[in-house]
């Protein structure tokens, strides 16, 4: 497994990965496709982005990581303190299992550390148990919870 930060040249085969999980239903929060312009805008190139790290084999796209600061400006609900950044995972259908959040995550908490980030928070939907078991083994504990999801840290 090879580890690299996305690119806007990524943005296609991001979406061809993350657009079945949203097309299942059940495990993410989003609910509507990814067009490459979208992606770009929401996990390759946001403007609080702090990274978007992919992991590929042989056969392509296995998965991606995504990290950003928590929105200082944050008028909705349930706001993150500051120093907080966001974090998002997305493994290919059939690629769960193998390793890959967990390989991803080494590399997000090297940024984490290095933008000065000192809690990462996952907010998982309550229906998605895997991931859930995920963020639990990476040692992220639950700190909030609604009746759609639950939000989870991990303190750095």
């Amino acid at each position: 497994m090879r580890l690299r930060r996305s690119e806007v040249g990524d943005a296609g085969a991001m979406c061809a990965l993350l657009n079945p999980i949203v097309a299942a239903g059940g495990t993410t929060a989003h609910r509507v496709p990814f067009t490459e312009e979208r992606m770009i805008r929401h996990y390759v190139a946001p403007p609080l982005g702090i990274a978007c790290t992919l992991a590929l084999d042989d056969t392509g796209l296995l998965g991606f990581q995504a990290l950003e600061r928590a929105d200082p400006d944050w008028k909705g609900p349930d706001p993150l303190p500051e120093g907080w950044a966001v974090v998002a995972t997305f493994v290919r259908v059939g690629a769960q299992g193998r390793g890959v959040g967990r390989t991803l995550f080494a590399e997000t908490i090297a940024a984490a550390r290095s933008a000065g980030i000192v809690a990462i928070d996952a907010t998982i939907r309550r229906p998605n148990a895997g991931g859930l078991r995920f963020y639990e083994g990476l040692g992220f504990r639950t700190w909030r919870e609604t009746a759609e999801a639950i939000s989870k840290r991990y303190d750095l």
